[in-house]
């Protein structure tokens, strides 16, 4: 039974300890995606904001959470010296959220829907892995590679494997002592004693670990284990209310006839958006309450984030899976996480920057740990192992696509071998033929499937082509609710064929005229009740 009320303050219990728990993970992940876009600090955690309070608003997901993504920071990185400036980057943000808008208006959001529950669920796990391999090294305190980054080759010139090795060389003790205490702590707040003291239940793991690591930060000044302001969160400090609104950025709206600027605006938008997609999909398999996401809505959403964020110098947004599994996992039930995790981030890069930048990455590592694992669980290969291949591998496709190349690569990767396994299938059964009822000599029935695609159209014709000659079929279409023109076209030759080589061919509800159309008689039904479906 659903137990969470959808009232934005029905479930502050929840949705207050997830947002601190999200804003923990959010602000180092804003600051990292900015520093490998090539882009103003400050500009990350303007999209972060924007995402977590206007996006959160607009938007019709319960849990998922918005802000910069590291997917888009490969396009940042070359789009800003190609426009000539950040500020004619961010009219191209701007020209990107008009896009997105427009694609949720046209309904453009359905794409998602078509994803494969397999790949869906291999990026899920790849994004797991991907996050646990690219934090070991901030828990040991090397932190060359900056947060966020999600790719396979770096902006530090290394690769994921690659930087395990070079970390040997500069392990920190002091950062990894606290990486060793804080995966310690955050274990034992998983075990089910601990659920069973209500005052564990209300004060988060995530959040007594970041305060540990700062108490130990503290402690260790002045000492061997002492650690080094680059193994902490760098957030910009303005030192006034003046100052901080002086880190706000405006476009430049004298380039709004320079094509490129629509270009790469168009750019962003499409890849914005099948993050965005690929995202909500993958958020709502993962909610316990299996609520589902209207995509246009989203898609409206993420697109309205975009405008604004462009207006005041943030990064383009999406909805981003990494905060939106945080969120989950951390007991969000509305998107009052969401919105609050923005609310959090305002907040504290205008009133506490000089505490915040006393985290050491290192903490933030060990939570990051264990929203991975969580999302690669052991227990789950195994269960798509035992569904078959035809779902194992693209899981397994996808997973590997995105550790050793990057998030959306990873998915095309996935998604082609999903495809093939579907038109594989398609090509082998688009009809029925029962071996046990027919005997030699008997007309031969084909029953054709209840829908038959022009996937279809290669194994209908190699069977009709080697119906032995002198010989009589039945092609019957009665359980068929769609056909596609080019298989009767395909049935009608063979026909015509059939005669030089003495066939009789009989055939039943195969025209297009004498099927039934399901959807169109629910839809008449629905309307004729006048029931409130949009169709």
């Amino acid at each position: 039974m659903n137990s969470t009320k959808n009232g934005f303050f029905s479930n502050l219990k929840n949705d207050l300890p997830a947002s601190i728990v999200v804003f923990l993970v959010a602000m180092p992940l804003c600051l990292g995606i900015a520093l490998a876009s090539g882009a103003p600090l400050f500009s990350g955690v303007i999209a972060g904001i924007v995402g977590g309070t206007v996006v959160a608003l607009l938007s019709g997901s319960p849990l998922g959470v918005s802000g910069p993504a590291a997917g888009l920071a490969a396009i940042v990185i070359t789009a800003i010296p190609e426009l000539g400036g950040f500020q004619t980057f961010l009219l191209a943000v701007i020209v990107a959220g008009v896009i997105q808008i427009i694609l949720g208006l046209v309904k453009a959001g359905i794409i998602g829907y078509y994803f494969p529950s397999s790949v869906i669920k291999g990026m899920l796990s790849g994004i797991g892995i991907i996050i646990i391999l690219k934090q070991i090294p901030h828990a040991f305190g090397y932190d060359k590679d900056p947060e966020g980054d999600m790719d396979f080759i770096q902006p530090d010139g290394q690769n994921t494997f690659s930087e395990l090795i070079n970390m040997l060389d500069y392990i920190s003790p002091g950062a990894t002592i606290i990486a060793v205490l804080s995966l310690a702590i955050l274990i034992l707040w998983e075990r089910p004693f601990m659920k069973k003291i209500s005052l564990f239940n209300i004060i988060q793991g995530p959040l007594v670990v970041v305060t540990l690591g700062i108490i130990l930060n503290l402690i260790f000044e002045g000492t061997s284990l002492m650690i080094s302001k680059d193994h902490l969160v760098k957030i910009p400090v303005a030192g006034s209310i003046e100052g901080f609104f002086g880190q706000f950025t405006t476009p430049d709206f004298s380039q709004w006839s320079n094509p490129k600027v629509y270009i790469i605006g168009a750019t962003l938008a499409i890849v914005a958006s099948l993050e965005t997609l690929l995202c909500v999909e993958a958020t709502d398999k993962l909610d316990p309450d299996k609520r589902v996401t209207p995509t246009n809505r989203e898609l409206f959403a993420q697109g309205t984030g975009n405008i604004i964020s462009g207006f005041i110098g943030g990064l383009p947004i999406t909805q981003v899976i990494v905060r939106s599994s945080a969120n989950i996992q951390s007991g969000g039930k509305t998107k009052a996480s969401a919105f609050f995790h923005g609310i959090l981030l305002l907040v504290s890069v205008i009133t506490i920057p000089l505490v915040l930048n006393l985290i050491p990455l290192a903490s933030l590592a060990a939570i990051l740990f264990i929203v991975g694992y969580k999302l690669a669980k052991p227990s789950l290969f195994k269960q798509i192992y035992k569904v078959g291949k035809a779902q194992f591998i693209p899981f397994i496709v996808t997973i590997l696509g995105i550790v050793f190349t990057d998030l959306l690569i990873g998915i095309g990767l996935g998604l082609t071998v999903a495809i093939f396994y579907i038109l594989y299938n398609n090509y082998k059964i688009p009809y029925y033929f029962n071996l046990d009822n027919y005997k030699e000599g008997d007309p031969i029935l084909i029953e054709l499937a209840e829908s038959v695609s022009f996937l279809n159209k290669g194994s209908i014709l190699q069977t009709l082509n080697h119906l032995p000659n002198d010989s009589e079929v039945t092609i019957d279409g009665t359980k068929t609710k769609d056909i596609h023109p080019d298989v009767i076209e395909i049935i009608e030759d063979f026909k015509q064929n059939a005669k030089s080589r003495n066939i009789t061919v009989n055939t039943i509800n195969i025209s297009e005229d004498e099927l039934i159309n399901p959807y169109e008689q629910f839809k008449k039904v629905v309307l004729e009740k006048k029931y409130s479906t949009k169709f």
